[in-house]
């Protein structure tokens, strides 16, 4: 219990840092990284809803937590993945960011699918995020072993 407890405090570390980036990009550059991390229009009936800014970043960091926590476990499960968990963790990321960037057609507020620097802004945030994990399981292998 006490390891998950450690990967739900790194998704939430993670997902802050993500979090103030996207929303530092967005308020300096005007591109809607922050935005969009933020949205839930494309849900149906949640996305008819307008939340407060605080549940919506809330709802972004449980979606931290548990991608932290899968990551987690194939780190406790594989051990020649951790070795690999700052690359693992990077690219996982990465490849999420990838295969949500689509879902911003489904709404007027995201940047457009086509707008390339809100995509490489976001690929890179979210590359951030993995290695923010990848480093943290990695320090805690060399502080527990």
């Amino acid at each position: 219990m006490k390891k998950f407890l450690r990967a739900t405090i790194y998704g939430l570390i993670g997902g802050l840092i993500l979090t103030f980036l996207f929303k530092w990009i967005e308020s300096s550059t005007g591109e809607k990284v922050y935005t969009f991390l933020l949205n839930v229009d494309y849900i149906p009936v949640v996305g008819n809803i307008a939340f407060p800014e605080w549940l919506e970043v809330f709802f972004h960091l449980v979606v931290s937590v548990l991608v932290a926590i899968g990551f987690y476990v194939m780190y406790l499960l594989r051990p020649l993945w951790k070795k690999h968990a700052l690359t693992i963790c990077t690219v996982g990321s990465i490849i999420i960011g990838i295969a949500l960037f689509p879902t911003t057609a489904l709404s007027d507020r995201t940047p457009a699918l086509t707008d390339g620097i809100s995509l490489l802004y976001w690929l890179i945030g979210h590359a951030i995020f993995g290695a923010v994990l990848g480093i943290l399981f990695k320090f805690e292998r060399q502080t527990i072993l």
